[in-house]
């Protein structure tokens, strides 16, 4: 089976006489990932044409968005905000759509480079829509890989698409990863930040209140993705997307805490070498890569100054604190609906948490109940995996009623 022996045929899929100026669709435009990716383009407005934008609901942000970079196409999710999205670029000649097969079309019309942008399942048939066409996709959505890798991999080896990894420690591995001989690649190791409870204990983590667990140490992020850093469900959702992305074994992925977030991932060779790529915490740098890949972009981000570090530091993380590590292997061991099931229960029990109805530490457990009602389930299309999806969220919502006592 060629798991990714994707990325060395399909650095042949973009046109090398083109990379002086690009086309783009951006998918989630005023998400995180999104407004990173204008900051940059912004900057080389002779680089860079944008086709397509898209957002779910923020109409006045992706409005000046699209007059400022000149955009063809501007697309809200809601259909109830067509209106108020039309109103708002009347006379600016950009074409307005809405709903979710308008995203789905937007994705698929023919653009050099799509920034896939959109989280959570809403982000599933887009992103598969672009890789069915061949494209160059930046990819910045967990749940496409995480609840539907097999699914998604198999399309871009069939369609030749290109995936390239967003996600600064999936963006790392892709740097320094020997993609034409995998056999001599030990392993790969993801590091995590530890989070705000590393070294503090269980009941440090027990008692956290949602404010607690959101103020994370080095990156600026928001409050799901903060809540998965401090129980390191983060890292076992990157886990399982390195899985599909590249061509090891699950026994060949290992987590590091390096609390310092300078070294975003490694690669361990046979020969007893370690390659690394080494930043500053700043999504503008993956972003930057994915963006002029296979060429290189000068961004904003501050330079890394190793001297003034002094030293970095690492260590094992502690599964006992951090139980979510664990559960993701098993997930990625097991497949089918599994992973699905991981990430669905885990945006439940994320939700309660910050809502006040479970400590901290219930959501890891909320996801080991859930996982064990899971029957192994065939995915033969993103139908399957929505309807799992959505089982599975109904099924946490039931145990997260019955199991737990409402703070």
């Amino acid at each position: 089976m060629s798991k990714l022996h994707k990325f060395p045929g399909a650095k042949n899929s973009l046109d090398i006489n083109s990379l002086s100026h690009r086309t783009l669709t951006i998918l989630g435009s005023t998400g995180s990932i999104g407004q990173n990716t204008v900051d940059l383009i912004e900057r080389y407005p002779k680089k860079y044409d944008v086709e397509v934008l898209t957002a779910q609901s923020n109409i006045d942000l992706l409005a000046r968005q699209a007059k400022r970079l000149k955009a063809r196409c501007a697309v809200i999710g809601d259909p109830s905000k067509y209106e108020s999205l039309k109103s708002l670029l009347s006379g600016s000649g950009i074409e307005v759509s809405a709903g979710s097969d308008a995203i789905i079309e937007a994705a698929e019309k023919p653009t050099d480079f799509l920034m896939a942008g959109i989280v959570g399942a809403a982000g599933l048939k887009p992103t598969m829509a672009a890789i069915r066409r061949g494209a160059t996709i930046g990819l910045a959505n967990k749940e496409c890989l995480v609840c539907a890798g097999e699914l998604m991999m198999s399309e871009v080896i069939k369609s030749k698409a290109t995936l390239l990894p967003v996600d600064s420690e999936h963006n790392a591995i892709f740097q320094v990863f020997d993609f034409e001989d995998p056999g001599s690649v030990k392993k790969i190791i993801l590091t995590a930040s530890g989070g705000p409870f590393r070294g503090k204990g269980y009941e440090a983590m027990r008692d956290a209140t949602p404010d607690e667990a959101i103020a994370h140490p080095n990156w600026d992020m928001g409050a799901k993705i903060s809540v998965d850093s401090a129980t390191m469900m983060n890292k076992g959702l990157e886990m399982i997307e390195a899985f599909h992305l590249f061509p090891i074994e699950a026994k060949q992925i290992e987590v590091l805490v390096h609390p310092q977030s300078v070294i975003h991932s490694m690669v361990s060779y046979v020969d007893g070498s370690f390659l690394a790529q080494l930043g500053t915490p700043d999504m503008r740098i993956p972003i930057a890569y994915s963006l002029a890949w296979p060429e290189r972009l000068k961004t904003p981000s501050p330079p890394l100054d190793l001297a003034s570090l002094g030293s970095l530091d690492f260590e094992h993380p502690d599964e006992k604190l951090f139980p979510a590590l664990r559960l993701a292997r098993q997930a990625m061991e097991g497949g089918g609906a599994l992973p699905i099931t991981l990430n669905a229960a885990n945006e439940v029990a994320v939700e309660a948490f910050l809502k006040g109805r479970i400590r901290l530490t219930d959501i890891s457990e909320l996801v080991f109940l859930s996982m064990e009602q899971v029957n192994f389930s065939s995915l033969e299309s993103l139908e399957d995996v929505l309807n799992i999806d959505s089982e599975a969220r109904l099924r946490s919502e039931e145990i997260l009623k019955n199991k737990f006592n409402q703070l």
